[in-house]
């Protein structure tokens, strides 16, 4: 039946708000660091087939886009007759939803006059879930955790309180978990009752035909996008640093065909003995993602905008693994997928493409005791420098691809007894460039007063750096390690003693372009501001800044630099 348009776009505007009004019920009702400061969750609704209509603005796409396709596992496992209003169902199987058994994925139907007509989901990192912690240490999925299949949660409006004491018993923060648990259904709630007063509000008896059209516009969208470029196949190659000595390669042949893309990861290498591994959810997910947004970022993101990108990877490959593989470290692989696809579509989107970031979020896990025997455990996110761009310099210190933010420094020291003695931006850490990478971060982390503790660090590109584009250069390596000068080792679990001192180092993103192309004036801004030394500024970019100021100065104006190209003597 067609649909009026204008209906179409009131609704798909209200679909917006309340999806706003969902994410800001969970966080503000949120227990833990995870989901409350760093946003590691999705929102989204979907139609009464579990069919994605639209996402919240604060989702990262290893979540949302996973949940997208996640949801016909609910719907499949879950038929209509099997529900009644205040049913709340979770799981968090990695093959079924976000490809790590952290992520818990809570979805709650809604009903209409007894007829169920969409239903509203988030997905969460828990802060924990048992098991050996977040690390790639494990051999297998069953060392990682509690696996929960899909089941209810509530029931009819009632918590399964077996099921709380389960996850109650298993897992190291129980407040923090379960408090999350009744967040994620406090924001399902919140859309759930938006909804319904919107169809009431318009006399609807469902929502499928509105959302039809909705997904039907951006499918339309990103077809037409496609169909701009050029035909042909697109090849990259990428390599990580993967696990001790064990790297990992991930390969991609990219074909545009009309209006559709193919994505082949066929040729990537196979299945980790450890947790780096991919469900094909997960690579789907951050494969959708970088596609529309290195194509159509403007297109609205919903179960359509999948519909022309196509993904395969072999199975028992990195990035498709079979169970029961471990897979708890996933995000160290699948958050280079961006990276990788865009490097591909450089041919075809000149002066579009991005150079290599710092790509894999940085999750370090402090856990330990204080001299009273209070046991802490604090998941930490920082991220490192994007790449830069044809058009400007990349970002520092900004979540790519994953969206998160860092943790804030006050939050770490309030919630456990550590202290953050530096953090600052790393100097000559973006890639030198016509446009230069985006910065990555200096950070120590020191205990706060005799206690036992440990970090589990789950860092990358501490081996290989990100790579510049057009003869922009690497982006700095990041660091792991203690102060005194003894590296860590990644994705492990590694006791300290009580005055030990952690440097956690993160990588930038990578130059676009001759660093000698670069304005005189840029390179004098970023000595200023700190962001280039005066030694790479000579060096990369034959730029001679000179400070005229107080030697002891701690407030430097940028009227005592002067700056003179010296690029004739290269």
């Amino acid at each position: 039946m067609s649909v009026d348009p204008i209906l179409v776009g009131v609704l798909g505007n209200r679909l917006h708000s309340i999806l706003a009004e969902q994410q800001n019920a969970l966080v503000d009702t949120a227990f833990s660091s995870v989901v409350r400061e760093s946003l590691d969750l999705a929102c989204a609704v979907f139609d009464s087939r579990g069919e994605m209509i639209g996402q919240s603005v604060g989702g990262t796409p290893g979540h949302i886009n996973a949940m997208a396709t996640g949801m016909h596992h609910f719907v499949a496992a879950y038929p209509p007759e099997t529900l009644e209003p205040g049913d709340v169902l979770l799981t968090n199987d990695p093959w079924q939803t976000a490809g790590q058994i952290n992520d818990i994925t809570v979805a709650t139907p809604v009903f209409l006059r007894g007829r169920l007509v969409a239903w509203f989901a988030s997905c969460c990192h828990a802060p924990d879930i048992g098991g050996r912690l977040v690390s790639a240490e494990a051999n297998e999925v069953f060392e990682e955790g509690l696996r929960l299949p899909i089941m209810k949660f509530l029931r009819a409006g009632e918590v399964n309180a077996d099921l709380e004491l389960l996850i109650r018993a298993n897992v190291r923060t129980p407040e923090e978990t379960i408090g999350d648990l009744y967040a994620q259904v406090t924001g399902n709630e919140v859309g759930a009752a938006s909804l319904v007063r919107l169809l009431e509000e318009f006399a609807l008896p469902s929502l499928d035909d509105v959302a039809a059209e909705i997904m039907n516009r951006s499918e339309r969208a990103l077809r037409d996008a496609l169909a701009k470029l050029p035909d042909g196949t697109y090849t990259s190659e990428l390599v990580t640093d993967g696990f001790d000595d064990e790297e990992v390669v991930l390969k991609v042949a990219v074909t545009i065909d009309g209006d559709e893309i193919h994505l082949d990861f066929a040729g990537s290498s196979p299945q980790s003995r450890r947790g780096i591994n991919v469900v094909l959810n997960y690579t789907r997910a951050y494969a959708s993602f970088a596609v529309k947004a290195a194509i159509a970022p403007e297109v609205p993101h919903n179960a359509g905008s999948f519909r022309p990108v196509h993904v395969t990877a072999p199975e028992g490959s990195v990035l498709n693994c079979r169970p029961p593989a471990p897979v708890a470290s996933r995000h160290l692989i699948g958050h280079f997928l961006p990276s990788l696809l865009i490097t591909a579509l450089h041919e075809a989107l000149p002066g579009t493409a991005l150079a290599q970031s710092a790509d894999a979020l940085w999750m370090t896990i402090w856990r330990g005791a204080d001299a009273a025997g209070e046991e802490f455990m604090l998941n930490v996110f920082q991220t490192g420098g994007i790449g830069a761009r044809a058009t400007k310099d990349g970002l520092s210190t900004t979540g790519f691809p994953s969206g998160l933010r860092s943790t804030p420094t006050e939050v770490i020291e309030t919630m456990a007894p550590l202290v953050q003695r530096e953090r600052v931006l790393r100097v000559d850490s973006g890639g030198a460039g016509r446009r230069r990478g985006g910065l990555g971060q200096r950070t120590a982390m020191a205990a706060r007063g005799e206690i036992s503790w440990s970090v589990n660090g789950n860092v990358d590109r501490v081996l290989r750096p990100a790579s510049g584009v057009d003869s922009g250069h690497d982006g700095a390596a990041g660091r792991f390690g203690l102060s005194e000068g003894t590296d860590l080792p990644s994705k492990s679990r590694v006791s300290l003693r009580p005055d030990d001192v952690v440097d956690v180092i993160l990588p930038g993103g990578g130059g676009y372009g001759d660093p000698f192309e670069r304005e005189p004036e840029a390179v004098l801004a970023d000595v200023v501001d700190g962001y280039v030394s005066v030694e790479a500024a000579r060096e990369l970019y034959g730029v001679e800044v000179t400070y005229h100021g107080e030697p002891g100065a701690l407030v430097r104006l940028p009227e005592d630099y002067t700056a003179v190209s010296s690029r004739g003597k290269r």
